[in-house]
C-alpha cells in the first residue's frame, strides 16, 4: 500500500495514549500507515498549527484529534486544514469527557469536526472511521472493511450460540 502516513493521530497529552491506541490497532489491522503526535491546543498552539498545516502536503488524507477537558484541539487542528477532521473526546477531569465531547462536537459552522464518542469506543471508531473514509477510493480496502464487519456478525452469533447452551 503506502509508505507515508494516510493518518495522523494528535493528541493533548501523552495520558491520551491508552485511549488513542483504540485508533491505532484498528488502523493497524488494515495496514493503514499512520504517524502520532502530542501537540496541545493550548501548550503548544504553533506547534499544532504547524502540523495540522502541513499534513496534506506530506500525504496525510485524514487527522483524528484526541483531546479532553476544553478539548480545543480538533478544533485548532480543523481550522488549519481542509483534510477530514476526526475528534475523539477524552474522558476525565471533573465532568468525566463531557465538557471534552461538547467542546469538540459543538464546533461553528464552517469548520467541521467528525465527533465520535467519549473515551475508548469513540477512538476505536474514529479508526474505523478513517478506513471507512480511505476505503472510498481504494476497493481492496472496502472489502477488507466488509470482511471485519462479517467478522463482527460471525462473533456474536458465536457468543448467542454459547449463551444459548447455558
Amino acid at each position: 500500500m503506502h509508505t507515508a502516513p494516510l493518518v495522523l493521530l494528535m493528541m493533548g497529552s501523552d495520558t491520551d495514549l491508552p485511549i488513542m491506541q483504540e485508533a491505532v490497532g484498528i488502523l493497524r489491522k488494515f495496514d493503514i500507515p499512520y504517524e502520532m503526535r502530542i501537540s496541545s491546543a493550548h501548550r503548544s498552539p504553533a506547534r499544532t498549527m504547524a502540523l495540522a498545516s502541513e499534513a496534506a502536503g506530506r500525504g496525510v488524507k485524514i487527522i483524528i484529534a484526541g483531546a479532553g477537558m476544553a478539548a480545543h484541539l480538533a478544533g485548532v487542528v480543523a481550522s488549519k486544514t481542509i483534510l477530514p477532521v476526526i475528534g475523539v473526546p477524552m474522558p476525565g477531569g471533573a465532568l468525566n469527557g463531557v465538557d471534552a465531547l461538547y467542546a469538540t462536537v459543538q464546533m461553528p459552522a464552517g469548520i467541521p469536526v467528525a465527533t465520535m464518542a467519549i473515551g475508548k469506543a469513540g477512538a476505536k471508531n474514529a479508526g474505523l472511521f478513517a478506513v471507512q473514509i480511505l476505503a472510498l477510493s481504494e476497493p481492496k480496502l472496502a472489502r477488507s472493511l466488509l470482511n471485519y464487519r462479517a467478522e463482527m456478525d460471525k462473533e456474536l452469533e458465536q457468543k448467542d450460540a454459547e449463551l444459548q447452551l447455558r
